[in-house]
C-alpha cells in the first residue's frame, strides 16, 4: 500500500487503500464508538500518537488505566507484526512525550480550579441543585464579587454561604428572598461533595491551560493523560471538570478559523457520563462550546459505547467517525444500531448495519472528512497497531515519567492565600472582640467604685463624702434593779387600795337607790 498518499493525515488503518484522518479537518471533532472490548482504546492511542508526532498536544481521560502505556516504548508481538506486514507498514516502537495528571494528585500532577473559575452554573450541575437553590448560589457569588471576597476553595464557599445566611434579611431585600434553610441544603450538598474528594480539585495553584499545550524538544506534542480510574466513581465531578476545561479553552483561546492542524485535541472517554441526566440548560452549554470551539483550533473527540449516548445536537457537530462493533441484543440496541449505520455515508460494497455487527476486534467502520469538509464514503478498516505499549505503565515507570515532567513542582504543593474564608473569619473575630469589650464596659459601669476602706464598712455613694459613724447604743438588759422592783411593788399596793375604795363607793350609792 502507498502510505505516502496520507501526507498531512494521521494513518488510522487500511482498507482497500490506506485510511487516514486529515489534520486540517481534525478540529471538526469526531466520535469513536463501539462495544466493550472491540478496540476503542487502541484506536484512541493510534490517534493520540499521530497528533503527537504532528506537533499537536493531546488531552485524554484514561478511565481504565490502559492509555498510560503511551508513555512507554511498545513491544509488538507476533500478531501485531503480522498485521503491520499485511498493511505494508513497519512498526517503529517508541514512547510518546507524556504528562500524567490526576484530580486527586495520586497518579499524576494535581489539577485544580478555583470555585470562581468553575462558576455557579457548573457548580449547580455538580451539586444537583434545583432552581431555587441555584438562585441562592448565584446570589452568593454576586455578594462575594461586590465585597471583593475571593472564592478559591470549598471552605471559602462554605464561609460565604454562612455569611449569606446570617445576613439573609438585608441581602434578600436587594436580591430577593434568601432562605437560611435553602443555604443549609446547599451546605449539606457541599459536604457530600467534599466526601467524594472534591476538596483536592478546588484550590490553588489553578491549572494554566498553556501547560496542556506543550511540545518537547523534537517538536512532538505532549500527551496529557488524566488518571480517571478513581474519578469515574464520581461521574458528576468527572463530567463537570471536562465541561469546565472546554469552557475555559473557549474563553481563553483566540480565534484561528481552520488551521493546518489543531492547537489541541481532546479525547473524552466514557462520554455518556457528560450527558446522563443533564438539564437542558447544561446540554445547550455543551452544544454551544462544541460548536464554537472549532474556530479556536480545538478538536474534541468523544469515546463512548454507542453514538446514541450523545445528544443529537452535539452528534451533528462530529464529522470524523470511527465505529467499532456494536451488539444488538435488545430493541434499544437495535434502534441504536440503525441510528449509527444511518449516520455514515453509505458504501455500495456492503450493508452498513450488518457490517457493524460483524466487525472483529481491531476493525472499524471509518468515515472522515475530505479536503472539502464532506464525509468520505465509509470504509471497513483494519486499525493499525500502535508504536507505544498496549497496556498500562507500571508504577515505577509512571513515577519516572512524572519526575522528568516539564511541570514538575508547579502544582505539587497546595497554596492557600487570603480569601473569603480568612477574611470572614478575621471579621468574625473582630466583631466578637468588640462585643466582649462593650460587655465588659457595661459591666464595669454597673459595679460600685472600689473603696480602700477597712472591711465591714459600707462604701459611700459616688460623689458624696462618707457620713460620720454614729456611736453604738448600749445594749438593753432584761434584768430589774432592787429600786425598780420596790417602786413597782408600792405602786401595785397603792393602785389596789384606791381601786377597792372606788368600787365600794360605787356599790354603796347603788344600794341607796
Amino acid at each position: 500500500m502507498d502510505w505516502s498518499a496520507l501526507q498531512g493525515s494521521i494513518p488510522v488503518g487500511a482498507s482497500d487503500a490506506p485510511v487516514g484522518l486529515r489534520l486540517d479537518r481534525a478540529n471538526r471533532h469526531g466520535v469513536v464508538a463501539g462495544a466493550t472490548g472491540t478496540g476503542k482504546t487502541v484506536t484512541l492511542q493510534i490517534l493520540a500518537e499521530g497528533f503527537s508526532r504532528a506537533g499537536v498536544p493531546v488531552f485524554a481521560a484514561d478511565v481504565k488505566g490502559d492509555l498510560s502505556g503511551i508513555s512507554q516504548q511498545g513491544s509488538p508481538n507476533e500478531k501485531m507484526l503480522a498485521r503491520a506486514q499485511n498493511m505494508g507498514i513497519t512498526l517503529a516502537p517508541a514512547a510518546m512525550p507524556t504528562i500524567f495528571w490526576d484530580l486527586f494528585g495520586q497518579k499524576g500532577h494535581p489539577i485544580r480550579a478555583t470555585v470562581s473559575e468553575m462558576g455557579p452554573l457548573l457548580l449547580s450541575r455538580l451539586l444537583e441543585l434545583n432552581e431555587v437553590q441555584e438562585g441562592v448560589l448565584n446570589v452568593t457569588f454576586r455578594v462575594a464579587d461586590e465585597q471583593g471576597l475571593l472564592l478559591l476553595d470549598l471552605k471559602d464557599l462554605q464561609s460565604m454561604l454562612k455569611y449569606v445566611a446570617d445576613h439573609a434579611a438585608e441581602i434578600g431585600a436587594q436580591y430577593g428572598n434568601v432562605s437560611p434553610a435553602t443555604v443549609g441544603t446547599i451546605q449539606r450538598k457541599l459536604l457530600t461533595l467534599e466526601n467524594q474528594g472534591a476538596t483536592h480539585f478546588f484550590g490553588e495553584p489553578a491549572l494554566q491551560l498553556t501547560d496542556l499545550m506543550k511540545t518537547d524538544a523534537a517538536g512532538r506534542g505532549y500527551v496529557n493523560v488524566l488518571a480517571a480510574d478513581q474519578l469515574i466513581q464520581s461521574p458528576r465531578l468527572y463530567a463537570t471538570f471536562l465541561l469546565w476545561l472546554m469552557s475555559e479553552l473557549f474563553e481563553v483561546l483566540p480565534e484561528v478559523g481552520d488551521p493546518e492542524k489543531p492547537k489541541l485535541v481532546f479525547f473524552f472517554d466514557e462520554a455518556h457520563l457528560l450527558f446522563n441526566d443533564a438539564p437542558k440548560p447544561l446540554l445547550e452549554k455543551v452544544e454551544q462550546v462544541v460548536r464554537l470551539i472549532r474556530s479556536k483550533g480545538v478538536g474534541i473527540y468523544f469515546v463512548t459505547q454507542n453514538p446514541a449516548d450523545i445528544p443529537d445536537g452535539v452528534l451533528a457537530q462530529l464529522g470524523n467517525r470511527i465505529q467499532h462493533a456494536l451488539r444488538a441484543y435488545t430493541p434499544a440496541d437495535q434502534k441504536g444500531l440503525r441510528a449509527a449505520s444511518q449516520s455514515f455515508r453509505a458504501n455500495p460494497a456492503f450493508d452498513t448495519a450488518e457490517t457493524i455487527q460483524a466487525l472483529g476486534v481491531g476493525e472499524a467502520l471509518v468515515s472522515c472528512l475530505d479536503e472539502k469538509g464532506a464525509p468520505c464514503v465509509v470504509q471497513r478498516t483494519l486499525i493499525r497497531p500502535p508504536d507505544s505499549r498496549m497496556g498500562p505503565a507500571l508504577p515505577p515507570e509512571r513515577a519516572a515519567t512524572m519526575a522528568s515532567s516539564p511541570v514538575r513542582g508547579t502544582y505539587d504543593q497546595v497554596q492557600d492565600r487570603e480569601s473569603a474564608f480568612e477574611r470572614l473569619e478575621a471579621a468574625a473575630r473582630q466583631s466578637a472582640a468588640a462585643a466582649q469589650a462593650e460587655a465588659q464596659q457595661e459591666e464595669a459601669a454597673r459595679q460600685p467604685r472600689y473603696d480602700p476602706s477597712p472591711w465591714g464598712t459600707t462604701p459611700a455613694p459616688r460623689g458624696r463624702a462618707p457620713a460620720p459613724k454614729a456611736a453604738p447604743r448600749p445594749r438593753a438588759s432584761n434584768r430589774q434593779s432592787m429600786g425598780e422592783a420596790l417602786a413597782k411593788s408600792v405602786l401595785r399596793s397603792v393602785g389596789s387600795s384606791i381601786g377597792r375604795e372606788i368600787m365600794r363607793g360605787v356599790l354603796g350609792s347603788l344600794r341607796k337607790r
